[in-house]
C-alpha cells in the first residue's frame, strides 16, 4: 500500500504528472530530494545529523510550472509548505520583513496541519459532545433555583468596567443546575437521532460561541513578530475569552461546536511540539524570484541585494530560529529556490549561497503540444474547470480537438510575439473566448454548445492579428 512515508520517486512523479505537464527533469529531481529525506529518517541519529537536504534551484520562465511542482509535492506528502518572494525581504538594519519570517510562516503552516490531524482523531467524541449541547438547547431541562453566592466575584465589577459581560467570559456562571425527567431524557435521545439523520439541519437556533474577532495588528506588534513574539496572543491570554450570540442552523451549530469541543479534547502543547518537529524534518520553503536578489538586477541597491543573500545563507545552511512556539532548527528543511534568470545567472549569486543549492534544474519552455495537454490531461485541466462551471447553469459545452489545437497555437504564438508567461496565457485566452457564454449562461435554457475552430477564430482571431491589441488583451 502506498503511503506518504514510503512513496518511491517513480510514484511521486506519477502523482505530479496528474497535475503538471512535462518538466520530467524537475519532477525527477524533487522526487529524489523527497525520497532522500525519507531515507535519512531511517538512519541512526548520529548519521541523521550529518545528512542535510540537497536544496534545488529551478531555472525557467514564468508559468512553466516551478511553483506548481513545489506546491503539489508538499500536498502529496502532506508536508508544511510556504512560498515566499525573495524581493520582499530586506537586509538586517533596514525597514522591512526579515528572512527569518519565512521559517515562522512554515511553523504556522505546520501548526494547521497537525491541528487538523489531531482534531480528526477526536472528531467522533467532539461531534457527540456538540450534538449533546444542541439537544440541551432545544430541549432544556427543568431549572433548579440558583443558590445565591455568599461572596461576590471580585472580578465581576472589573469585567463590567471593561464592557464585558461576566456571563460571556465564564459561561458556566450562567448555567444553572437542571433536573432531567424521564420524559425529557427520552425526547433528547429521539432528537439526537434526528440530528444524526440530518432531519433538523435547517432548523434555526441561537447559540453562544467563542468570538472569532481578530485583534488589529499594531506597528509595535509587527516589530515584536520579528522576534517570534505575538503581542496580540500575549494580551489575548490575559483577556478572558468572550462569547457571542449567533442565530444559525443546526447544521452550522454542529460545525461551530465541534470546533470548540475538539479544542478542549486536544493538548495545545502537544500540537505545538509536534508542529515544530514536523516543520524541522518535513518542511518545504519555496523562494521565488531568486534571480532578483543578484548583483546584476537593477531594481534595488547592490548592498541591499547582497545583504539579503547573506541573511538567507545561515537559514539555508542551518540555524536556530525563535518562534512563538519555541526554537526551530532549519538544518533539515528543504529549500527550493526559483527564478527566470534572464538577466542574471546563478553564478551571480554569492559563492556561499550557490553552494547551498547544489541541484540545478532548468525547466523547458512550453510548446504547442504542451498547451494541448495542459488544456485536456491534468485532473485540474482548464477546460474541465470551465465545463464544470457552466454545467451549474445547465449548459453543456464540448470542445472539438481542432478548437483545442487552435487555442494551443494561439497561446504559443502570443507568448512568442509578446511576453512569454507560459501556461498563464491560457487563462486569459479562455476567459476571452468564453466571455459571452459565461455572461449569457444564466439566462439560457438547458442546451448543448460545441466550441469549434471557427468559433475560436470568430472570437479571438482578430485580437491575435492586431499585435497592439493582443499585447493589452491577451
Amino acid at each position: 500500500m502506498m503511503t506518504k512515508e514510503n512513496m518511491t520517486p517513480k510514484e511521486i512523479v506519477a502523482e505530479l504528472d496528474k497535475y503538471i505537464i512535462g518538466q520530467a527533469t524537475a519532477k525527477k529531481s524533487v522526487a529524489v530530494a523527497l525520497r532522500n529525506r525519507q531515507r535519512r529518517l531511517k538512519l541512526n541519529e548520529d548519521m541523521q545529523k550529518e545528512i542535510t537536504p540537497k536544496n534545488l534551484l529551478m531555472i525557467g520562465a514564468t508559468g512553466v510550472g516551478k511553483t506548481e511542482i513545489a506546491r503539489r509535492l508538499a500536498t502529496i506528502v502532506q508536508a508544511p509548505f510556504v512560498k515566499v518572494e525573495a524581493t520582499k525581504f530586506t537586509e538586517v538594519g533596514y525597514i522591512g520583513r526579515d528572512v527569518e519570517s519565512m521559517v515562522r510562516d512554515l511553523v504556522e503552516a505546520s501548526i494547521q496541519i497537525v491541528e487538523k490531524q489531531q482534531y480528526s482523531n477526536v472528531y467522533t467524541q467532539a461531534e457527540r459532545n456538540a450534538i449533546e449541547r444542541i439537544v440541551k438547547l432545544l430541549i432544556p431541562g427543568i431549572k433548579k433555583e440558583k443558590k445565591q453566592s455568599t461572596s461576590a466575584n471580585p472580578f465581576e465589577s472589573m469585567f463590567k468596567n471593561m464592557g464585558i459581560d461576566p456571563n460571556q467570559v465564564n459561561p458556566q456562571a450562567e448555567e444553572e443546575e437542571e433536573e432531567v425527567t424521564e420524559t425529557i431524557s427520552t425526547d433528547r435521545e429521539k432528537m439526537k437521532q434526528q440530528i444524526r439523520n440530518g432531519l433538523l439541519d435547517d432548523r434555526e437556533l441561537t447559540v453562544q460561541v467563542e468570538s472569532q474577532k481578530k485583534p488589529v495588528n499594531s506597528p509595535m506588534g509587527a516589530g515584536l513578530e520579528q522576534m517570534g513574539i505575538d503581542l496580540n496572543e500575549t494580551l489575548g491570554a490575559l483577556r478572558p475569552k468572550q462569547k457571542t450570540k449567533r442565530t444559525v442552523t443546526v447544521k452550522k451549530a454542529i460545525e461551530l461546536f465541534i470546533q470548540e469541543e475538539s479544542s478542549k479534547l486536544v493538548n495545545p502543547e502537544d500540537i505545538q511540539s509536534m508542529a515544530v518537529d514536523l516543520a524541522q524534518n518535513a518542511g518545504i520553503i519555496f523562494i521565488d524570484e531568486f534571480d532578483k536578489i543578484t548583483s546584476k538586477n537593477e531594481n534595488s541597491g547592490t548592498v541591499s541585494r547582497e545583504g539579503v543573500q547573506r541573511d538567507i545563507l545561515p537559514i539555508v545552511e542551518g540555524s536556530q530560529v525563535t518562534t512563538k512556539y519555541g526554537p526551530i532548527q532549519t538544518d533539515h528543511i528543504l529549500f527550493i529556490a526559483s527564478g527566470a534568470f534572464h538577466v542574471a545567472k546563478p553564478s551571480d549569486l554569492i559563492p556561499e549561497l550557490q553552494g547551498r543549492f547544489p541541484i540545478r534544474v532548468e525547466l523547458d519552455d512550453l510548446t504547442k503540444e504542451d498547451f494541448v495537454k495542459i488544456l485536456t490531461e491534468p485532473n485540474n485541466a482548464l477546460l474541465k474547470q470551465y465545463i464544470a462551471m457552466l454545467e451549474t447553469e445547465n449548459v453543456t459545452i464540448t470542445f472539438t480537438y481542432e478548437s483545442i489545437e487552435r487555442l494551443a497555437e494561439i497561446a504559443y504564438r502570443v507568448n512568442h510575439e509578446t511576453d512569454n508567461i507560459g501556461a498563464r496565457r491560457l487563462h486569459t485566452i479562455l476567459e476571452k473566448l468564453l466571455e459571452d457564454l459565461l455572461f449569457e449562461a444564466p439566462d439560457m435554457q438547458m442546451g448543448e454548445i460545441t466550441i469549434t475552430e471557427s468559433y475560436v477564430n470568430e472570437k479571438i482571431e482578430h485580437i491575435v492579428a492586431d499585435k497592439d491589441l493582443s499585447r493589452y488583451i491577451l
